[in-house]
């Protein structure tokens, strides 16, 4: 199975520069092990199960928790497809096919 999370997590209450509190989640989707990338707007990451995508962005709200923030705001889209892992750049590579670079 793949699991594709696009998740954006942050506080709402501290403040406008929030790169000190999403760059500790961040290097926890990379110590993770699951293949990442992040994008301005969130991160993308591919596990093999729905547990393991759900169990990372509990992580990430405890990070935050851990920053004393009180309101977090979370947007988590799912693919969830059968098959082998590997489409966070698969899916990528149809494009670049079609387009060219990216």
């Amino acid at each position: 199975m793949s699991v594709l999370l696009d998740l954006s997590i942050f506080p709402l209450d501290q403040g406008l520069s929030l790169s000190g509190y999403v760059a500790p989640v961040i290097g926890m989707l990379r110590d993770s092990g699951h293949p990442y990338r992040p994008s301005p707007m969130g991160t993308t990451v591919e596990t093999t199960s729905l547990a393991e995508a759900l169990a990372l962005i509990e992580k990430a709200q405890a990070i935050l928790d851990g920053f004393g923030c009180e309101r977090i705001y979370v947007v988590a889209k799912f693919d969830i497809r059968q098959g082998p892992p590997g489409r966070l750049e698969t899916k990528l590579d149809a494009v670049r096919e079609r387009i060219g670079a990216l």
